[in-house]
């Protein structure tokens, strides 16, 4: 059995987990496991979809006004501090930050009628939608999608840090509460669904290599070909099994750690994608908190699409640095939108971009959020607190209705004048792109906790 994993302890500062679930299978003569996991994937009933999820999560509370619900015409305490740039659709503004996301808003859907209902720094409940299990929705997608790293050898739910796409950066508060495993929580689930973090850098990409050595690979794979050549002959139904047998090679071979190594894509996408080149890191310590705060989002943006494309499906990448009450973790007046905002923007439209030239646009459906939104009111250091009765949201691509806002604010940014949507409608609706839940109802075999998920579970009807 070869089996691919990270031998350092079981979990580190950060909470990355180093489990051995990059197993694919045996090398021996007469049989290889992982051909028979892809035949029995390709044969596996439909319920999970060929869809995959990217959620960008800015973690600390991004303010509604400033990002896609500006409210110019309201007094001046609440207004967009960014001021407002027109977008793809008529009539509809984004925060001044945002003219590359205004641009392709025809490709957008913001909903301006989600609430958090969450007051604090907390994840789980956000992500969770407030399931039983107290399972993130990463977590959920996991268990329900099956062991997609025993098909594959790449994990299924994958969490994206900073720290994942540059080795030896120490970032401190990453997290408020040091809360990181909360936004990935597989809760009653098992921890075996908790994201996998590789923040192991360079160490854990060498151990996720293959370990034996290349002429004994080949060998055994030539061996296993003139044994194929000769079954073939023999029995006319082989040449589909020996499809799998090429495919489980070709997976083995190529090395799961390539995946997570930002540095083998072509220098032109690591460059579209770049968001260092927007600010340096020394130049903005007056506007946020260095401590919580990198320009390294454009790389995490480029190592989620490069696990989607690789078959991971659920991806989180967190964006910290958005707790803007102005009083040290920001500059006054909203300052930090400069660097927070146009980081967004550049990144998620390069992702886009990206999504749409390879095909992908409608397999992947990203999903930006926060844990709550930002008081309409601006606070007496031009800052604003924390709010839990309206929340920014974000959907782009899964082959939802975008190119619309759904829902709309009331007069000052406060609160839904719409239909209320909560995160439990947005579990719903990543579960109905991810699944075919009417199939899923069917199941006999899934925890009590998820029943109501998918039996009362209720998607933001205007993307479906």
């Amino acid at each position: 059995m070869l089996t691919i994993s990270d031998r350092k302890p079981a979990r580190t500062c950060a909470g990355a987990s180093r489990r051995d679930f990059l197993r694919v299978g045996a090398l021996g003569l007469g049989a290889l496991t992982l051909p028979n996991l892809l035949a029995a994937k390709a044969a596996a009933p439909a319920a999970a979809r060929d869809k995959a999820v990217v959620l960008l999560f800015l973690q600390g509370g991004p303010p509604q006004h400033e990002t896609f619900d500006p409210h110019v015409d309201a007094a001046e305490e609440y207004r967009s501090a960014t001021g407002e740039v027109k977008t793809a659709l008529p009539g509809v503004t984004f925060g001044g930050t945002f003219p590359k996301l205004a641009a392709m808003a025809d490709r957008l859907a913001v909903v301006r009628s989600y609430q958090s209902r969450n007051g604090g720094h907390s994840y789980a409940e956000v992500l969770s939608g407030g399931n039983a299990a107290k399972a993130t929705v990463g977590s959920i997608a996991a268990y329900l999608g099956g062991p997609a790293g025993a098909v594959s050898g790449i994990p299924g739910n994958v969490v994206v840090l900073p720290e994942a796409v540059q080795d030896g950066l120490k970032l401190k508060g990453n997290f408020e509460t040091g809360a990181l495993p909360t936004l990935t929580a597989p809760g009653a689930l098992g921890p075996q669904y908790e994201a996998f973090n590789p923040v192991g850098g360079a160490a854990l990409k060498r151990a996720m290599e293959l370990r034996i050595p290349t002429e004994q690979f080949e060998d055994r794979k030539q061996l296993l070909a003139a044994f194929d050549d000769a079954r073939r002959a023999a029995e006319p139904g082989f040449a589909r099994a020996d499809k799998f047998r090429r495919q489980a090679f070709d997976i083995i071979a190529r090395g799961v750690g390539e995946a997570f190594d930002v540095s083998r894509e072509d220098p032109t996408a690591v460059e579209r994608y770049d968001t260092s080149k927007l600010f340096r890191m020394e130049e903005w310590t007056k506007y946020v908190n260095m401590n919580r705060t990198t320009n390294l989002l454009g790389k995490q943006m480029l190592l989620a699409r490069r696990l989607v494309e690789r078959g991971v499906g659920f991806v989180t990448v967190s964006d910290c640095g958005w707790d803007l009450h102005a009083d040290g973790n920001s500059a006054k007046g909203m300052t930090a939108m400069e660097v927070l905002g146009r980081q967004v923007d550049h990144a998620v439209a390069a992702f886009l971009d990206d999504l749409k030239e390879r095909g992908l646009e409608d397999k992947v459906l990203l999903v930006v959020t926060g844990e709550m939104g930002r008081s309409p009111r601006v606070n007496k250091q031009g800052g604003r607190d924390h709010w839990g009765d309206l929340t920014p949201l974000l959907v782009a691509g899964g082959g939802l209705k975008t190119g619309q806002v759904v829902g709309k604010s009331d007069k000052q940014g406060a609160r839904p004048a719409t239909e209320p949507y909560t995160p439990a409608n947005l579990v719903a609706t990543v579960l109905h792109v991810l699944f075919d839940v009417p199939q899923l109802r069917l199941r006999t075999d899934l925890p009590r906790e998820l029943k109501p998920l998918l039996d009362d579970g209720r998607p933001i009807r205007e993307l479906l």
